[in-house]
């Protein structure tokens, strides 16, 4: 072996080394398409094509260049004349008829007098390379939308704690302002009698007082105080301000009533309640929303008590009435329609607002998917709602067109069974 080593000159050993390195080493003249003026044998092992015919062709280079990378090549190659090398990384046509992506290191070679000779390069194939940085980016991509998934599930249950700790807290007060509530409708119905009392009294006066003779001085006395007092005006008067005072609470009492029937706070029993009932319960909470933007229109049929977590579909209603509320683009109407189906509930949810597009329909109830602007919803609204009413066995359809409305469909089983915590 170390004769032969001897034999061989040292041209003959970096001939070897050139054409057995994995790198495909090139000269190409400096002008030009820069063709290419030797190409090591290794070429034929890295792209496939043979030395000679890539020297051949004065254009072989350039035109085996993938077209979106000869643009930025070429105009940066001026470069290389003022620094002295260049490096690109670009594709490559293989005499497969595939692309590879190739490193090239470009130097170019002077001679004694400054003038450009010669570029000198060096191919080297790092498709494997550039498949596992895509890969990697790939990787990268769904790991910062499962970030950003994971941050915004975390917002949703941190929003989601807060309701659960508003809901307890509008629990309580709701039964703490039941309790004045109370005593202040009972002195107002009793103050209505005392009144009707007083009224009667005074009308049993003038009775007594007209059985004197006209121009007496105790019908004098008694016409002038009526006179002062105004005591028409007042009769009038104060029948309409108990009226309205004794409407006014019930209007609290309503929405007092209406807080606890929607956070029915760990509520894990099925009962049977009155959908219609928790159709108007969620209207009273969320009737401030919607009335800037709809009339709410109730078509409601006759519909049996249906063994359910109302509160759950009380948030399903809520949802469905804000989603309604929001595709307005100038005031609208919803349609809550409501009916029997043998052993269905059907509660439908209509609208004439934008609508959704058909892109959207199919993804609506994904989560996170939401049609709004950034920062307006979370995407969570629809797919709660879709989970709710499947755990009771139901169903949503929608259906939508885009500036016409949107018509969700609830179909509840009227004995669903889903268990019993």
């Amino acid at each position: 072996m170390g004769s032969d080593a001897a034999s061989k000159s040292p041209s003959d050993r970096l001939q070897y080394l050139i054409d057995n390195t994995p790198a495909i080493i090139y000269t190409s003249v400096p002008t030009g398409d820069f063709k290419m003026t030797f190409v090591s044998a290794n070429a034929l092992n890295v792209l496939g094509y043979r030395p000679e015919e890539m020297i051949e062709d004065q254009n072989f280079w350039f035109e085996h260049l993938h077209p979106e990378d000869r643009s930025e090549i070429f105009s940066s190659l001026a470069m290389l004349f003022s620094e002295g090398k260049k490096t690109y990384e670009y594709r490559f046509l293989s005499s497969t008829g595939q692309y590879v992506w190739m490193h090239d290191m470009l130097k170019l070679i002077r001679d004694e007098r400054g003038n450009p000779i010669e570029v000198v390069g060096s191919l080297t194939d790092i498709t494997e390379r550039k498949s596992m940085e895509v890969a990697l980016q790939k990787k990268g991509e769904e790991q910062r939308l499962l970030i950003a998934q994971l941050n915004e599930a975390q917002e949703q249950l941190i929003q989601s704690e807060k309701m659960a700790t508003v809901g307890q807290l509008a629990a309580g007060v709701a039964h703490e302002i039941n309790n004045p509530i109370g005593f202040i409708n009972s002195n107002m119905g009793s103050l209505k009698n005392y009144i009707e009392t007083l009224f009667s009294v005074l009308d049993q006066y003038d009775l007594l007082v007209k059985k004197f003779p006209a121009g007496h001085d105790v019908t004098k006395r008694f016409e002038a105080i009526q006179e002062k007092a105004d005591l028409d005006f007042l009769r009038t008067d104060v029948q309409e301000l108990l009226g309205e005072s004794m409407d006014g609470l019930k209007r609290v009492k309503d929405i007092v009533q209406s807080l606890k029937d929607f956070s029915h706070v760990g509520e894990v029993q099925l009962i049977e309640a009155d959908i219609h009932h928790g159709i108007d319960s969620t209207l009273n909470i969320v009737m401030n929303e919607i009335k800037y933007s709809a009339t709410v229109i109730k078509e409601y049929g006759q519909l049996p008590l249906v063994k359910c977590l109302i509160s759950q579909l009380n948030q399903v209603f809520m949802n469905m009435l804000v989603n309604a509320a929001h595709a307005m683009k100038q005031m609208g109407q919803i349609t809550i329609r409501t009916c029997q189906q043998d052993d269905w509930v059907i509660i439908q949810f209509i609208d004439n607002g934008c609508g959704i597009s058909p892109e959207a329909l199919p993804r609506i109830f994904e989560p996170f998917f939401t049609t709004k602007p950034i920062g307006s919803g979370t995407g969570l609204g629809l797919s709660l709602s879709y989970g709710i009413v499947k755990k009771h066995g139901g169903r949503i359809e929608v259906n939508s067109e885009i500036n016409v409305g949107t018509c969700f469909s609830i179909f509840l089983p009227i004995h669903p069974a889903i268990q019993e915590n």
